[in-house]
């Protein structure tokens, strides 16, 4: 409700701004022009840069993501294979200690 009491205000102070900066933007339009070099070389620069570094970034997602599959696979096996150790681990305990000492 507000908003449309200062609509009329807002409006008339819009265009009075509007007036008063676009003698000001002409003025700026070929200084414009003059920039455009170098956001040209600018793009230019970073597009080398970019491809000169995409292959390091491609290789260094691809070992990510083996580390990341290598990581899941340990995360799924180890608590499967940590009970079949502790028993094996147990029964070469009893094995040696139960066989007699070798004397030479």
């Amino acid at each position: 409700m507000v908003y449309l009491l200062t609509l009329p205000f807002r409006l008339v102070f819009t265009i009075l701004f509007a007036l008063f900066v676009l003698p000001l933007a002409m003025l700026a339009a070929p200084l414009a022009l003059l920039f455009l070099p170098f956001l040209l070389l600018k793009f230019v620069v970073k597009a080398i840069i970019g491809l000169v570094l995409f292959p390091f970034v491609l290789a260094a997602a691809a070992i990510g993501i083996v580390i990341a599959i290598v990581a899941a696979v340990f995360a799924v096996v180890v608590p499967l294979i940590v009970p079949v150790a502790i028993a094996a681990f147990c029964i070469w305990l009893v094995l040696k200690l139960a066989s007699p000492a070798v004397v030479v």
